[in-house]
């Protein structure tokens, strides 16, 4: 008789703690990450307006790359962890090897778009020359030598996806050390390093990349024992990829969707003036101190719905969801609070002038009033995302950002007072509100209460 496999603690450890032991971690180095991109745009806020509005101006592009490398990694995470929860572990093997080929296609790709159309970007959204040339240098650096964020984002899925979640503290968080200690080094050249400017801020950030991806493919090597690796004779499964890209894909898209509102609010902002752009720029990177949390939150939470989806334990799944919602909303008023108390504060920060005070500060303070209904649309969507049903998620996002942001920020901007501009934020989000609400109703009865009993062995 075959000895029994042990049960992953993600079907049998008390909800609450396991959220909490999946998710801190996770939290502590996505707070981390965010530290370490805001403190970039600080020091590159010391270069000039112009770098950092630069800098601000190559994010949509920036987060592109991440859309697809997080999405191909949720799509992963979902399969994975299902598999996990069905006990298939030749599935969960090959999944993890499908998810590595594809890490290494989704490089290439940039690669080539790094050397090909960085200027033709940054000329197609500004004629200023200064804008330009430190843009182009910023992103053709971040976008050739990004194998790094697409190693280290598949192999922290990995770990995440068998509950090893610890471990991706210490390789978020060796990156952001990483890049934080070199930034000035690098950005204005102190010791025996040459004074390198925007130029300096992207090879922090490339370096810090690099670094995490080894220390998580060495993690993966010596400690993630779920998975059994072997690329010999590895040919890529066709099944195993449409499973993967049927969540990816979706989220792909969600966060694509995100670059997409962003270029566009960068159009829009860009003809009050460029420090508005700059002032998109301050708050996409001071929000993420308060949505990385929530983020981590969700990185947690997803393979625990997902392996008891599989398990079909329909109780834990359903707890699952209802603690993440409550520590989702916590954490966002926690955000709300410090923006609406500290707005000229963050912004000083970022060396603001007067001028920039004075369009930052009502910014902050209306597009924050978001904060507490987007809590909850996170959490919302990546249930639908571990439950594979992704789509519903990217329909959420795209009316967000496409269907209502973008729409009613260019009719606010027809008043000519960029106020108003920034409360295309808080309504975009009670219409997220709303579809969440009914898509979680419609997917809770579908897909969950029909769940009865454990899946077999």
């Amino acid at each position: 008789m075959s000895e029994a496999i042990p049960e992953n603690k993600m079907g049998t450890m008390p909800v609450g703690p396991l959220v909490l032991s999946m998710s801190l971690p996770i939290m502590v180095s996505m707070l981390i990450q965010a530290l370490y991109n805001v403190v970039d745009s600080i020091f590159v806020a010391q270069i000039s307006e112009d770098a950092l509005t630069a800098v601000s101006l190559a994010f949509p592009y920036q987060n592109l790359m991440i859309a697809v490398a997080v999405g191909t990694a949720v799509g992963v995470n979902a399969l994975l962890s299902r598999s996990l929860g069905e006990k298939n572990f030749e599935t969960a093997n090959r999944t993890a090897e499908n998810a590595i080929f594809l890490t290494i296609l989704s490089y290439l790709v940039f690669l080539v778009l790094g050397f090909t159309v960085s200027r033709a970007y940054f000329v197609f959204q500004t004629d200023n020359t200064a804008i330009i040339e430190a843009g182009t240098i910023y992103l053709t650096i971040c976008s050739t030598l990004s194998f790094g964020i697409f190693v280290e984002i598949t192999m922290e899925r990995l770990l995440q996806a068998t509950g090893r979640t610890l471990q991706t503290m210490f390789t978020q968080g060796l990156g952001a050390i990483i890049n934080i200690i070199l930034d000035p080094v690098l950005i204005f050249g102190l010791g025996p390093f040459p004074e390198m400017g925007v130029a300096g801020a992207a090879a922090a950030t490339v370096i810090g990349q690099i670094m995490s991806s080894m220390l998580a493919l060495f993690l993966n090597a010596r400690m993630n024992h779920d998975l059994q690796l072997s690329f010999r004779n590895f040919r890529p499964n066709g099944d195993i990829i449409r499973r993967i890209y049927t969540v990816g894909v979706p989220s792909i898209i969600m966060n694509s969707i995100s670059s997409v509102m962003t270029f566009g609010m960068n159009q829009i902002l860009i003809a009050f003036s460029s420090t508005a752009t700059a002032v998109l720029g301050i708050y996409i990177k001071v929000q993420s101190f308060v949505f990385m949390p929530v983020f981590g939150l969700n990185n947690g939470m997803v393979p625990i719905v997902a392996y008891n989806y599989g398990a079909r334990k329909k109780k834990r799944l359903k707890d699952t969801v209802k603690v993440c919602v409550f520590f989702a909303m916590l954490i966002m008023l926690v955000g709300l609070l410090i923006i609406q108390l500290l707005p000229a504060q963050i912004l000083g920060l970022f060396k603001a002038s007067d001028y920039m005070l004075s369009i930052g500060v009502p910014a902050l303070r209306t597009i924050s009033w978001s904060f507490l209904l987007a809590g909850f649309s996170v959490i919302a969507s990546s249930t639908f995302q571990a439950l594979g049903n992704g789509f519903l998620s990217m329909v959420i996002s795209i009316v967000r950002q496409l269907v209502v942001l973008l729409p009613a920020a260019w009719l606010l901007s027809l008043s000519g007072q960029l106020d108003l501009v920034w409360w295309s934020f808080p309504i975009a989000e009670v219409v997220a509100l709303v579809l969440c609400l009914l898509f979680l109703r419609h997917i809770f009865r579908q897909v969950v209460e029909p769940l009865e009993g454990p899946a077999q062995n």
